[in-house]
Formats: structure tokens, sequence, C-alpha cells
């Protein structure tokens, strides 16, 4: 059900899990995120994965936060719904920065994703698109696929997922936006579990060229 305030909303991205609008909340702009129904599902199950996946985003958002990081607000989780209304963030996706800007901000964002994974965060979904440069820094968004844990494995795994973004989406700078990624992450983490979640990475590589093979 739409509430008066949604009533004019623009389609920002359409994606596999959830909807993403611009609208406004008490008369700011806001994101509106809409979790949507899978028919493949049976309609409880899906209900129930919908709602717990929206409360847990909203607080893994907030959680963020009091590691230092950059998120943007939660104004609102419509839980029935499976809605949330977070600040509209303005500045510019790294994505569509120049390429030795990008270079440059990869040891931010590897110094970001080291804090994620220290206070034992695996972010999911880690993308040029996922940053946002404002006015006062980096800006970490979508923590859809978000969990907590404490496994090597799945920091490797957010690894690997901004490897391979930087080399479909930033071929041309792939291996120095690598190096200064992890030479952030590195100054987060230490040299020893760097190496750990590093050499894992390898270890999920060789898993894809293997299979690649059979």
């Amino acid at each position: 059900m739409l509430r008066p305030f949604d009533l004019l909303l623009k389609l920002v991205k359409k994606g596999a899990e959830a909807d993403i609008y611009l609208t406004s909340w008490n008369g700011h702009n806001s994101i509106l995120k809409i979790r949507k129904k899978k028919d493949y599902r049976v309609n409880s199950l899906d209900t129930r994965i919908r709602t717990l996946r929206t409360i847990r985003e909203a607080k893994m958002i907030s959680e963020t936060k009091s590691f230092g990081i950059t998120t943007p607000l939660v104004y609102f989780v419509d839980e029935k719904e499976c809605k949330m209304y977070l600040q509209f963030v303005r500045g510019k996706l790294v994505r569509d920065m120049p390429v030795k800007q990008i270079v440059k901000i990869c040891k931010d964002i590897g110094k970001i994703v080291g804090i994620l994974h220290k206070n034992g965060v695996m972010h999911g979904d880690l993308t040029t698109s996922n940053f946002i440069l404002t006015m006062q820094g980096l800006v970490i968004l979508d923590f859809g696929l978000s969990q907590k844990t404490d496994k090597v494995d799945d920091y490797a795994i957010d690894l690997r997922l901004f490897k391979e973004v930087l080399n479909s989406a930033h071929a041309q700078i792939v291996d120095e936006s690598w190096a200064s990624f992890i030479r952030g992450y590195k100054k987060i983490l230490g040299s020893l579990l760097t190496d750990k979640v590093i050499n894992q990475v390898l270890v999920i590589e060789k898993r894809g060229r293997y299979a690649n093979v059979i």
C-alpha cells in the first residue's frame, strides 16, 4: 500500500531482490527500497524472508555507523510492507569517476572494507556502484546481502567480488585499483590477516577455474 508521500516515485533501479525509488520523507529527498514478492515461494515464507531481510538490513546500516563508517540514515522501516526509507545521498558514484580518481579512492574503499571485516561484517555486494563520494567523504550503500560473520572465507568472497567488478567495469585500471584497495585494507587489518584473506581469494579463484574446465 502506498502512503501519501509515496505518490511521487521515480524508479532508480530494478533489482532481483528489490526495487529502488527516489521519493520524499518529511520534506526530504529519500530513497525507498521495496523488497519484491517472489511468486515461486509460499506466501507465508516469502513474507517472513522479506521482512527479516528488511529488518536485518536496517540494523546492519545502523550498526555500521558505530564503526565510524558513513552510511545513509534510516528514516523509517515498514516491516509489514517490507519497505525502507533511507537518506538520499548527494554525490558521485565511484563507478562514474575518472580512472585516476578511482585508483586513488580504492585505497579508502579498502579501509572501509577492512573496518567492516574487523568488526565481523561481510557486506556481500561490494561494487563501485555502492560507494558514493560526497563533500564529507565516502558513503557505503546497500547492505541487503550483508551478514555477521567471523569466517575468513566470507571476507574473501567480499574481496573476490570487488576484484571481479574491477576487472569487468574498470579493466584498464584493474591492477592499480586492486593494489590500492589492498593497501587500504592492510592498513586496517594488518599483514597477517590480510594475507590469510588474499590467500583464500586465490583459493576461490582456483575453484572457479577448475569448475570452468569441468
